[in-house]
């Protein structure tokens, strides 16, 4: 008699589903296993009720090897004497959870004993085996390592097929993806003696050469040139000599990724038909690839007429200067695209953006091809306008110790308010611009469709608003120390407040900072506070400042320092800054008194046009400062993607010869002693004025990648000539930009691949321009480090009058450098920049051009 399966369930991950449907649906028996206190004979055959409920008296465990029968049951969930169904859903926990376990390769469920209304289960389960230890062949050691990381290849791995498989395609696939095309992995095992059911892999990589791409043929294309379906490749390119920035290796997806661009590069041109009609690559004798490319391209297409349908608040011709397409032009899908929804871009000018901007957030517009005739493609742009929404509530999660009212008052948008998509954006940007939270903002915009509202949920994540400034370096011939402090979210009105010292008063937003810097030829010291909202109700900022300097005479070749000569200089700026509203409200527009008190005792300074030495006396420099800005880049402060910074900037003193009537003629035969006199005399109250323009902007290239371009232009220039130039305030070019312990007014303008200050004159120059190139990548932007590496050109220059001047007798130079900047401690850099020209006053047959320079930058500004 042919025997009947007694088997309740013989199961694995693939077969679960089958088992049950055939147990449920079959009319089978149960097959009584051997038991010690079982009478029944082991081929006897006995029935069970299906779907019947039974008691469970008890299991038993089969196959084991390292685990213990006990813990098969904790796995299982199943209990002595709960009431179980034969099939039925707790039965198939139990196995499912064995599996789960991820232990066992294979699990059999056997009916070992009815007694009336109690059954007894067998469990028969085959354990996996366990990796012990991995060997990695035919790579570096540093290669393996990288492995040892990156697979699921660990001592204690419970060895199944798919660990096999996922490990072996991982493995092949990184050398692949870097031009390995002929790359082999085997992965052996050997049973290992020290354990039970244990075993050790051998993993061998046999990489082979790296493949390059030869060539890139296309057959079929007559609109483009091979050139430009190649242009369109973003990632797949032929071999050529010199492109080392972009390799020829072959990887799949980016290849495949490219085909796609070329049918997108059709599409622009108007061959919306263009298709790929096969792709082949085929192998050459040196090692190389090549790829054949087939393509039909199709008719090309043009835009019939663009009707606009749906649109009540706006007309066509209001609509048509954001679409920007007329009938008769080369049909261009992406174009359409991106006029309807956006390129991507926080400032784009698209159909969609305009009606979000103005309160339509439920708004729909959606671009439909109605008809094609011949060549010719009639489009409608369909829109549902919906009605305005208005913003319900505005709420700022993250700010533990930013106050509200810091953040709430840069918002652009407000309760009451129209929803306006530019006017989120633009909030981020002013948060960016804070400088206290991290620039990676996302609002979370919760329309309510029923009332034509939505809550907006700007959630911030705080970084350190204080740095630190502590060095210490060699210059000048001394030591020099530098201790400086900024609490760049201060809170002075909490400054005797006791519980608000954590460790210092923070959260209104005001800026603090103290700095002090000395060596053996200088000291100096400054404090400055900034409070961006006077009175709280308006953005108009006061600035105070204050700080003394002191310098002594050092004699660079026998490294004296005589403190008998010293010129020393106290100061202090009083200023105040408004927001304007036009002609939008990234103007700024700045004013300020300074005023500085000069004291020169045996200290030569040059003034006027001749050669005039004045060494003893008191200066007085007061001076009116006007500054009208504009700055829209963002959103980051340090990593600025997008928008521009101009400033033009005005100061001046009061032209106190022009009025006072003085006769600034040199008097005849004067003593040296009543020379001197008349000189401290004729430059008592100092006067000038200087007029300078500066200008970046910031244009995205990709994701990462920044174009930064600037140009710079000063100017300083007197009332009276007979004075000449003011001995202070003059323009200092090369080097790094930063000013090393002088308050003179003057100003350091960077200029890499050049020492400091060594493309003016000793005086420095009364005009200078300045030209840069800098592209950006950035590296990471996370709040406890934001890090960028950058290349760059400059060119400019110092005159020291008109009459020397020529803006295009430039200085050039050209590098590369990083930037970390960390909020305890500001902005850190170094440059390693060639300078292509020599310096000035090298007459010599043969001028030695400056060549390479490296620059360090600690705590700059950006």
């Amino acid at each position: 008699m042919e025997k009947q399966v007694n088997k309740l369930h013989r199961m694995n991950k693939y077969s679960l589903v089958l088992v049950f449907f055939v147990i449920a649906f079959s009319n089978l028996t149960i097959k009584a296993q051997d038991n010690a206190n079982d009478s029944i004979p082991k081929n006897n055959n006995f029935s069970f009720e299906k779907g019947k409920e039974y008691i469970l008296g008890g299991i038993s465990v089969t196959g084991l090897k390292k685990f213990s029968e006990g813990t098969i049951k904790v796995y299982t969930g199943l209990k002595d004497g709960q009431v179980i169904k034969l099939p039925g859903d707790k039965l198939t926990s139990a196995i499912k959870k064995l599996y789960d376990s991820k232990q066992f390769s294979e699990v059999d469920v056997y009916l070992s004993k009815l007694d009336g209304e109690t059954v007894y289960l067998q469990f028969d389960v085959t354990e996996l085996p366990q990796l012990n230890k991995v060997t990695f062949t035919g790579l570096s050691k540093s290669k393996r390592k990288e492995l040892e990381k990156e697979t699921e290849l660990k001592k204690g791995a419970m060895i199944t097929d798919n660990l096999l498989v996922t490990s072996k395609n991982y493995i092949k696939k990184k050398y692949t993806d870097k031009g390995f095309l002929k790359t082999k992995v085997s992965l052996n095992t050997e049973k290992d003696t020290s354990d039970i059911n244990t075993l050790n892999m051998n993993v061998h990589v046999d990489k082979g050469s790296k493949i390059k791409i030869k060539s890139i043929n296309f057959n079929g294309n007559e609109a483009l040139s091979d050139k430009k379906l190649r242009g369109a490749m973003k990632n797949t390119k032929r071999k050529v000599f010199g492109r080392f920035w972009k390799g020829s290796k072959y990887i799949q997806e980016d290849y495949k990724a490219d085909l796609e661009n070329i049918l997108e590069k059709y599409s622009e041109r108007g061959y919306r038909d263009a298709r790929i009609l096969s792709d082949n690559l085929t192998w050459n004798d040196d090692n190389t690839i090549n790829l054949d490319i087939d393509l039909e391209e199709g008719r090309q297409y043009r835009f019939n007429e663009i009707l606009f349908v749906g649109n009540k608040s706006y007309t066509d011709e209001q609509l048509q200067r954001f679409l920007r397409i007329d009938k008769g032009d080369i049909y261009n899908g992406k174009v359409l695209k991106e006029r309807i929804s956006g390129d991507g871009t926080p400032d784009s000018q698209d159909l969609t953006s305009f009606y979000q901007n103005n309160g339509y957030l439920f708004s729909q517009v959606n671009a439909v091809e109605t008809k094609v005739k011949n060549d010719s493609i009639t489009v409608e742009i369909r829109i549902r306008e919906d009605e305005q929404a208005t913003i319900k509530k505005v709420t700022v999660i993250g700010n533990d110790k930013t106050n509200d009212h810091v953040i709430y008052r840069e918002l652009r948008v407000k309760p009451g308010d129209l929803y306006s998509k530019q006017n989120i954006i633009r909030s981020i940007r002013e948060i960016g611009q804070l400088g206290f939270f991290d620039t990676n903002v996302t609002p979370d915009i919760k329309p309510n469709y029923q009332d034509k509202t939505t809550d907006i949920d700007f959630t911030v994540l705080e970084k350190g608003g204080s740095q630190i400034e502590l060095q210490g370096g060699y210059g000048g011939g001394s030591f020099i120390g530098t201790l400086g402090l900024s609490f760049n979210n201060f809170s002075i009105r909490n400054l005797f407040k006791k519980d608000a010292y954590k460790p210092l008063p923070m959260g209104d937003g005001q800026s603090l900072s103290l700095r002090l810097q000395a060596s053996r030829t200088y000291s100096t010291y400054s404090f400055s506070f900034t409070e961006p909202w006077l009175g709280g109700k308006k953005p108009q900022s006061l600035t105070a400042s204050i700080y003394y300097s002191e310098q002594f005479r050092f004699d660079q070749f026998t490294g004296d320092v005589d403190k008998d000569q010293s010129l020393s200089i106290i100061g202090a700026t009083l200023g105040l800054g408004q927001r304007l509203q036009w002609p939008d409200d990234y103007f700024q527009l700045s004013q300020s008194i300074t005023y500085q008190r000069i004291k020169l005792n045996d200290y030569a300074y040059r003034v006027g046009s001749s050669n005039n030495i004045l060494d003893n006396g008191t200066l007085n420099n007061l001076a009116y400062n006007l500054v009208l800005s504009r700055n829209s880049a963002g959103p980051s402060l340090i990593f600025p993607t997008y928008g521009s910074q101009f400033t033009l900037q005005g100061k001046a003193t009061f032209p106190y010869s022009l009025v006072n009537g003085r006769d600034y003629d040199e008097p005849e035969n004067l003593t040296p002693t009543a020379r001197r006199d008349w000189l401290a005399d004729q430059y008592k109250w100092l006067e000038y004025y200087k007029i300078s323009a500066k200008g970046k902007w910031y244009t995205q290239l990709a994701k990462k990648l920044v174009l930064m371009s600037n140009f710079e232009l000063g100017y300083l220039g007197t009332y009276n000539n007979k004075l000449g130039l003011t001995p202070v305030e003059r323009y200092f070019v090369g080097g790094d930009g930063i000013a090393q312990g002088q308050l003179d007014g003057r100003e350091t303008i960077g200029l890499r691949g050049y020492e400091n200050n060594q493309l003016s004159s000793v005086d420095g120059g009364s005009i200078y321009n300045k030209f840069q190139l800098e592209v950006r990548y950035s590296i990471t932007d996370k709040p406890s480090a934001s890090i960028y590496t950058l290349g760059f050109l400059e060119a400019g220059n110092s005159y020291d009058n008109f009459s020397s001047f020529n803006p295009f007798e430039l200085k050039r130079s050209a590098g590369l450098g990083v930037r970390i900047f960390m909020p305890a401690f500001g902005l850190l850099g170094i440059d390693f920049a060639h300078g292509f020209d020599p310096l000035p006053g090298d007459q010599s047959i043969n001028p030695t051009k400056s060549g390479w320079q490296t620059h360090f930058i600690i705590g700059r500004q950006f």
